[in-house]
C-alpha cells in the first residue's frame, strides 16, 4: 500500500498544480489537492518502513477520508455542470470532483488492505 499511497499522492499533487495553473495562479485554494498529496507522499514514504507502516497507513486513510469529505461538495455539483446548468466556479467543481474520486478510491483500497491484513494475521492466542 505504500507505493499505492505514493501514486495517489502524485496524482493529487498534479491535480493541485494543474488547477492552480488553470486558474492563472489567481486561486491559491486550487493547491489544496497538492497539500493533501504532499501529506500522503510523506506518509507513503514513511509506510515503506515496516516498523512504521501500520501507523503511517492509518494516518494516510484518515487524510484520505478528510480529503473525500472536503471535496464531496464539488462532486455533488458535477451533475448540474454536466447538464449545462450554471454553477459557481466550474473549475473548482471539476477539481473537487476529481479529488473526491481519487480520495474515495484511495480510502476504499486502504480499507480493503486493512481487511486483508486482518484476515491473514495469525490468531494471537485466541
Amino acid at each position: 500500500m505504500a507505493n499505492i499511497t505514493i501514486g495517489f499522492a502524485i496524482a493529487l499533487i498534479i491535480l493541485g498544480a494543474a488547477g492552480y495553473a488553470g486558474t492563472a495562479a489567481h486561486s491559491p485554494t486550487a493547491l489544496i489537492p497538492a497539500l493533501f498529496g504532499a501529506v500522503l507522499l510523506a506518509l507513503g514514504a514513511m509506510a515503506r518502513n515496516p516498523s512504521r507502516r501500520k501507523l503511517a497507513m492509518h494516518i494516510a486513510v484518515a487524510v484520505g477520508v478528510l480529503g473525500f469529505a472536503g471535496s464531496l461538495r464539488g462532486l455533488m455539483k458535477l451533475p448540474a455542470l454536466i447538464a449545462g446548468e450554471a454553477v459557481e466556479r466550474p473549475a473548482a467543481v471539476i477539481a473537487q470532483s476529481v479529488m473526491a474520486v481519487l480520495t474515495g478510491v484511495f480510502v476504499a483500497l486502504c480499507v480493503k488492505s486493512f481487511i486483508d491484513a486482518r484476515r491473514t494475521r495469525p490468531a494471537a492466542g485466541v
